[in-house]
């Protein structure tokens, strides 16, 4: 009936106690989290909302929470915090029935932080729409629509951010404050005097001063909060008297580690006059500090090296410990006894066994893979449905945890990662559900001013409903706005007939003119635009149609024991697209079917198990890349992905030479290669397979005409997967048109965030600041300079720029052998900055390189900086790209010649 304090090492063991601690518990046990900023100190930016309002509701419970456990970092443990006053006077309920005026609310959330927008889709926006008020409270899993009825409550709904439809209902709701920091007039005015009276020369100057006093939340705020208050607390300020701090016996040493990054990173920012710096005291807790205020609470060292040594002891203290199991339980597929080393625990183990499975898709499959071997196992729901039945072996549930035995009761946990393999951690943020198949509904979807198609009269403008009587008959009509201000009326059973308008830049969409054949003639062009792709593919499908179908089989229990090997949780989405190229692969005809995904999100892995399942069969698979660079990545995952099976995957690009090259054709044509990764050069050699069976092309629209003719030779009788970002107009036509299959991955990865992305001009202070905030995290970066000519220039420019990283160039002029290794070494972060051409621009995967800055962007296409871009963000940390272009007046000069 405490508190218990556990202090992690950082994020990733904060996920991992939180999550253990919800399974043992069965969610009985309330479990909190302060989570930390994920920004260094003195930053330019400000945390995530995400984090931001996990921390508020964390901070608003914890003075309330007598008992349960409270998990934390270590870095976060030395922030210190705003006063408990702050968080428990600012946060206020809302009920059905009260009496809420719209202004005096408004001015209310503006002054708590929240944002006005005109859509709610993150924690701390609202939006006011006549009586309707949206509002995405601080500490909530999803925003509240507030329907007023004159200035009284009618009803609160939860509603979806994605499809803005409103949910259940509810009979009230908390608001806490949007941010840390208050933002109130009487805030804002104590902010102003304390910053002029702490920092000497004209405040305004400084845009942080500025911002806040017009009433703004600017970025790095946070880092002046003692500003805000009389005076700051601690975490410790929040926690009852008789809370027991839990921690290990390292943490007094990685304390201090982090209180001298603290002081460096003042030290090198603190004579910046724009933004002048609070020093650390006021805002950290030093190791000294931390370690009085420890001495005020009971506590708990965990010292991992004792558990080890005394659990097999006779110390009644440690003898019922749990500890990691120690035996090897994984099971291999290819071996005599697949289950061989389970089964041998579970007979010398005298006691009860829980199984951990990842998913409830992956217990399924442990579940017929375990009775497919004679095994009684139950599925159970919990910990506690295990802990109160009396099943020998049982099954559950249960991400991310590690295995443990217990030897009173003998009672032992064993994990899918003790079974499989380890998988990489995987952060789980607030869920959003899209519809990549969302259409035009209702009216809803539609705003005032929002560009529309009519079938018969082309592309208008919505301006809204009006009631009209026609006939004498009363109706509701959509008011479409065409050129010149000519306007139509349809009938709201006529909405079958207006669509979406789909193009790029709907607020510059062009409008079509009413009385002319305009829009008749752009209907007609694109009809013979689709008589010419019907004819180039009537014979093409009319022989795929016509050959036998190669319906690809594997084994279940193999094909788990791959998929098991990935060492993500897959999206929704991803998952979806796999199990449709799998139904693809297993039917009686062969597969053409695009796979459209954005970059980062997960495509190569939908190839891989479609290589996978057709290597199986035994039939050979080629995978076409539009560089040289992509063969070599996709050779090296493919390699490690296929290193446990009798697979043999080779690459053909010209990174080889002309003997490996024959030896990898001669290969294909004899059957002894399984899977080829190639560059258009596979086209170019005339390469013989002796039993083709798929075709995967990666970023088809780096393709030339040239060479898909020569696609079309092998198309006719083998599987084609086909993997894009970004389509071409006509692969897009033909998937819509339903001559080829689609799949849409819509879904970011588990714990992928937005990559920030500024236009800016080249500004040493601000490239500076980029690369030393990717290097003090120990991430690389990817400096793109697009002229091999001036690359060694700019190279030079860059390391003068941040002498602390270690820079080296890589372009396509470079010999093959040393463009190979430049790339290896940066993947093994064995230098910190590339400075390269556009090479990089396909599939290359370095999840350590999370800042890109890209030279004259201004001279590179959208779809081009879209693909360059998506080299970063392709981990959990916050990505930055930064577009260098030349000032507004050479660009207008550029423009004018």
């Amino acid at each position: 009936r405490r508190l218990y304090v556990l202090i992690a090492d950082g994020a990733r063991e904060l996920e991992r106690l939180s999550a253990e601690l919800r399974f043992f518990t069965s969610g009985a046990l309330p479990l909190l989290r302060l989570p930390d900023w994920e920004v260094l100190p003195y930053d330019l930016f400000s945390p995530h909302p995400d984090i931001i309002s996990e921390r508020l509701q964390t901070l608003y419970e914890l003075p309330h929470t007598r008992h349960g456990c409270l998990v934390v970092a270590a870095d976060t443990l030395m922030q210190r915090l705003p006063p408990r006053q702050y968080v428990q006077g600012r946060a206020f309920e809302l009920v059905k029935g009260q009496s809420l005026a719209i202004e005096p609310f408004r001015q209310r959330l503006a002054e708590a932080g929240y944002a006005s927008v005109s859509q709610v889709v993150s924690p701390g926006e609202f939006a006011v729409r006549g009586s309707l008020l949206d509002v995405f409270p601080m500490g909530a899993a999803a925003p509240l629509r507030i329907d007023l009825f004159d200035e009284e409550i009618e009803a609160i709904r939860r509603f979806d951010p994605d499809t803005q439809r409103s949910l259940d209902t509810l009979p009230g709701v908390r608001l806490l404050p949007a941010r840390e920091v208050p933002l109130d007039p009487p805030a804002v005015k104590d902010f102003r005097r304390r910053y002029r009276t702490r920092f000497e020369g004209d405040p305004n100057r400084s845009s942080v001063y500025r911002g806040v006093s017009e009433g703004l939340a600017p970025a790095g705020v946070e880092f002046y909060q003692p500003l805000f208050f009389d005076a700051m607390a601690t975490m410790f300020d929040y926690l009852p008297a008789d809370a027991v701090i839990v921690h290990d016996a390292a943490l007094p040493a990685a304390l201090i580690k982090a209180w001298q990054d603290i002081g460096e990173r003042y030290e090198e920012r603190r004579h910046d006059l724009e933004r002048p710096l609070l020093k650390p005291a006021e805002l950290f807790l030093d190791p000294a500090q931390l370690d009085a205020h420890f001495g005020a609470f009971a506590s708990i060292t965990l010292d991992p090296f004792k558990t080890e040594t005394e659990l097999h002891g006779e110390s009644a203290a440690v003898r019922n410990f749990p500890s990691t199991a120690p035996r090897e339980l994984r099971i291999d597929v290819r071996a005599p006894e697949p289950f061989g080393p389970l089964d041998t625990f579970l007979r010398a183990f005298d006691g009860r066994v829980l199984i951990a499975a990842d998913s409830a898709g992956r217990r399924e499959v442990l579940h017929e893979m375990l009775r497919a071997h004679h095994h009684e196992v139950s599925v159970v729901e919990s910990w506690d449905a295990f802990a109160a039945g009396s099943a020998r072996l049982a099954l559950t549930v249960a991400p991310d945890l590690t295995g443990l035995t217990l030897t009173t009761p003998p009672v032992a946990v064993v994990t899918e990662a003790q079974l499989f393999g380890p998988r990489a951690p995987v952060e789980r943020r607030r869920k959003r559900v899209s519809d990549p198949e969302a259409i035009l509904r209702d009216l809803q979807d539609l705003n005032p001013g929002s560009p529309v198609v009519h079938e018969e009269y082309g592309v208008g403008r919505y301006h809204g409903l009006q009631h009209m009587e026609i006939g004498g008959q009363p109706g509701e009509f959509l008011v479409l706005e065409y050129q010149d201000g000519d306007r139509i009326y349809v009938p709201v059973h006529a909405l079958h007939l207006v669509s979406r308008y789909t193009g790029a830049a709907p607020e510059h969409a062009p409008l079509h003119k009413l009385g002319t054949d305009q829009w008749a003639r752009a209907r007609r062009r694109a009809a013979e635009q689709i008589r010419d792709v019907a004819a180039e593919l009537l014979d093409l499908n009319a022989r795929r149609k016509a050959q036998p179908g190669l319906a690809l089989r594997v084994s279940e229990l193999d094909y788990q024991a791959f998929a098991n090997a990935f060492p993500f949780e897959e999206t929704e989405d991803q998952a979806q697209s796999i199990r449709q190229v799998l139904a693809d692969l297993a039917a009686e005809r062969p597969m053409d079917r695009i796979v459209c995904g954005d970059v980062g999100f997960g495509k190569t892995e939908v190839a891989m198990r479609a290589a996978f399942v057709a290597a199986q069969a035994g039939k050979q698979v080629a995978v076409l890349a539009p560089t040289t660079l992509l063969v070599q990545q996709h050779l090296g995952n493919f390699r490690d992905r296929f290193a446990d099976w009798p697979v043999r995957v080779e690459g053909l690009s010209r990174f080889g030479s002309s003997k490996e090259t024959q030896a990898v054709l001669e290969g294909l044509e004899q059957g002894k290669v399984d899977i080829v990764i190639a560059t258009h050069r596979l086209l170019h050699a005339h390469a013989r397979f002796k039993d083709l069976g798929l075709l995967i092309i990666d970023e088809e629209h780096r393709f030339g005409v040239r060479d898909k003719q020569r696609l079309q030779a092998l198309r006719a009788n083998v599987h084609v997967l086909t993997l894009t970002a970004t389509p071409i107009p006509r692969t897009l036509n033909m998937a819509l048109g339903g001559l080829r299959d689609l799949s849409l991955i819509t879904t970011a990865p588990a714990a992928r965030l937005a990559i920030k992305t500024f236009l800016i001009e080249w500004h040493a202070a601000t490239m500076r600041e980029a690369a030393l905030r990717e290097l003090r995290r120990g991430g690389q970066i990817y400096f793109v300079h697009n002229e091999v000519r001036t690359i060694e220039k700019i190279a030079a420019e860059v390391q003068t720029l941040v002498p602390e990283a270690s820079v080296r160039i890589g372009h396509g002029q470079m010999r093959e052998r040393d463009l190979e290794q430049l790339m290896v070494d940066f993947y093994h972060r064995r230098f910190s900055v590339l400075v390269c051409t556009t090479i990089i621009e396909s599939g290359i995967d370095v999840p350590s390189a999370n800042t890109i800055m890209i030279n004259r962007a201004d001279r590179m296409g959208l779809a081009q900086l879209h693909q360059l871009r998506g080299r970063v963000g392709r981990s959990h940390h916050r990505a930055y790209a930064y577009l260098i272009a030349p000032p507004r007046q050479a660009l207008a000069r550029d423009a004018a010649k």
